[in-house]
């Protein structure tokens, strides 16, 4: 039995509508593992992302080590509703819905978690504050203790950095390097190079396929780095549809979910 938090993708086809975002890509994560997935644009990285969290099934192949209850997923920023009136102290005590459900209110001990949680990403005094008053900055800090307070193995991270300040990505990379200390699996979506060479010792590198798995510096080469490149501008949009697996052909004609980008 895996250990959890170690996750492998056999040999995983993804995407909407029977048209593949990325073909045949097989590795693993070990537990415990920083991982930073890069690529040129609409290589299929949300893609995969959606894949590992349980939101989108594989068209092929399987992902052994995921639980969905075990995973805490944070969707670009973009994909999150801003304008529900609701405070940060309860933004960030939704991450408690796993232990409380719909009907339990938090107690003490729970409560003194949410505010550990605020205080750790520096929003101390911003409990009471709307959501549409926050900065794109302080919005993501009080997502990222959300986080936290789903206490889960995996965190993935689709885009976690975009818009944000410096000091804002400053502090939130040491909140993602003290969950690789706790012993947790951290995998994050990226685009900035130097950021990822600075902060992830293993990077995947996708281009609608895998080019490249590994030690970062290993990865980020010029030759890889042109491969990813090369592969993408290759990509033919009107590719034909891809043949699904048995299973999952008869989900769909059965009306099985889709999820759209």
């Amino acid at each position: 039995m895996p250990t959890l938090g170690d996750l492998t993708l056999h040999d995983v086809t993804a995407g909407y509508d029977r048209h593949p975002a990325v073909h045949h890509v097989s590795l693993r994560w070990p537990a415990g593992s920083l991982v930073a997935v890069v690529g040129p644009n609409g290589a299929g990285k949300s893609t995969l992302l959606k894949c590992v969290a349980g939101r989108l099934r594989p068209m092929h192949g399987r992902i052994d080590g995921v639980e969905p209850a075990r995973v805490a997923y944070l969707p670009q920023v973009s994909e999150v509703d801003r304008s529900f009136p609701i405070t940060v102290a309860e933004l960030v005590g939704l991450g408690l819905w796993p232990e409380l459900g719909p009907w339990r209110r938090a107690d003490a001990a729970q409560r003194a978690r949410v505010a550990a949680a605020i205080a750790e990403v520096g929003l101390q005094g911003f409990e009471r504050r709307t959501l549409e008053t926050l900065s794109g900055g302080q919005f993501q800090r009080a997502l990222f203790a959300r986080l936290m307070l789903q206490d889960a193995p995996v965190v993935l991270l689709d885009e976690p950095f975009t818009g944000v300040d410096t000091r804002t990505l400053e502090d939130l990379v040491c909140v993602l390097r003290r969950w690789h200390e706790q012993g947790r699996t951290v995998i994050a979506v990226l685009h900035d190079l130097a950021l990822v060479r600075a902060a992830f010792p293993l990077t995947t590198l996708l281009a609608r396929e895998l080019v490249a798995h590994g030690p970062t510096a290993a990865v980020l080469t010029e030759p890889n780095l042109l491969r990813a490149r090369q592969l993408q501008e290759a990509f033919d949009e009107r590719a034909e549809l891809c043949d699904l697996d048995a299973d999952n052909e008869a989900e769909l004609a059965h009306g099985g979910r889709r999820r759209h980008v």
